[in-house]
């Protein structure tokens, strides 16, 4: 559980969300925190564009079809592994799913 802005939210043992409409930006930012990573106007770009993804097709990518996504939708220049991996160490769609309030994605230990 978390604790944000007084209201306390159920989330996994891997510390994600286990109900997507309980997040908002200070949400995220307590997630972020945890981790820890310091949100940049680059990863809200990032977090905001998965979040909309699962919004609009209901399921969260594969890393491979993740990076192919942010390519098709900021350019050749944002969507790389290594760019990702810079906002988001270790496990970039793992992360900004976490972040964005979003359920584990397939495949992420």
């Amino acid at each position: 559980m978390i604790e944000v802005d007084g209201k306390i939210l159920e989330t996994t043992e891997g510390g994600f969300l286990t109900d997507a409409n309980d997040w908002d930006e200070h949400v995220a930012a307590v997630l972020a925190a945890s981790i820890p990573i310091a949100l940049t106007e680059a990863h809200w770009e990032i977090v905001r564009f998965i979040r909309n993804y699962y919004l609009r097709f209901h399921h969260l990518p594969n890393t491979r079809m993740f990076v192919k996504a942010v390519q098709k939708e900021f350019g050749e220049e944002k969507g790389t592994s290594r760019y990702l991996h810079r906002l988001f160490p270790e496990s970039p769609l793992k992360y900004a799913c976490l972040i964005a309030g979003l359920p584990k994605p397939p495949g992420c230990i």
